[in-house]
């Protein structure tokens, strides 16, 4: 993996910890960097970001507090997503809510411009990007 490439990644975990990007910036970035998707890991607190040769980079992300419980909601993870889309959250509450709402991870998929958001038994959330069809 490209050391730039590399750099991109462990810049765009940092600032989206720092809530110092937005969520397309982010993908601006990853995508011009060349990446294919990305997962996040909400329980042990790390990114990975996949590249379509199959390389990956493991970075820590800063820990969500909450332990997500059991049960899954997919309503409370849609609210979340439609409270940061609209600027009413940031990302640090972002993933303490879709924890809260039973979450314990999500696929960002560049290529297939969705994210996919899952709970302990496996029921999930798509979520197609904005102005995605």
């Amino acid at each position: 993996m490209k050391i730039e490439t590399a750099n991109v990644m462990a810049e765009c975990t940092r600032a989206s910890d720092e809530e110092r990007v937005t969520f397309p910036e982010v993908v601006g970035k990853l995508i011009a960097a060349g990446v294919e998707r990305y997962h996040a890991d909400l329980t042990r607190a790390e990114k990975t970001y996949y590249m379509p040769d199959g390389e990956a980079l493991t970075l820590a992300t800063a820990p969500i507090v909450a332990t997500p419980p059991d049960m899954f909601s997919t309503a409370g993870v849609a609210a979340a997503i439609r409270a940061i889309q609209s600027g009413t959250i940031k990302y640090k509450r972002f993933c303490e809510d879709i924890a809260a709402a039973g979450c314990v991870g999500y696929f960002v998929s560049l290529a297939g411009r969705r994210a996919v958001y899952y709970g302990r038994t496996g029921d999930m959330h798509v979520e197609l990007f904005p102005g995605a069809n």
